[in-house]
């Protein structure tokens, strides 16, 4: 089993301007929804548990809100 499979894959590769934007968006809405201060460290585990879902293939703004906050309604 090469060592370099496991190091490297394309979720390790660095997001575009235009998949940080998406992130970003879901990221400030659901703070707001949570009514959590964006410098918070609850805000920063939101922010990466995003952009994991993000590389895992979850691009649907809708879909990363609810996947990474939660259904509310």
């Amino acid at each position: 089993m090469a060592t370099s499979d496991k190091l490297f894959s394309t979720r390790d590769e660095p997001l575009a301007s235009q998949d940080l934007a998406v992130c970003r968006r879901v990221h400030e809405a659901l703070c707001s929804g949570l009514d959590l201060d964006r410098s918070s460290e609850q805000a920063d585990r939101l922010g990466a548990l995003i952009i994991e879902l993000y590389r895992q293939g979850v691009h649907d703004e809708t879909q990363l809100r609810v996947l990474a906050g939660g259904k509310r309604g």
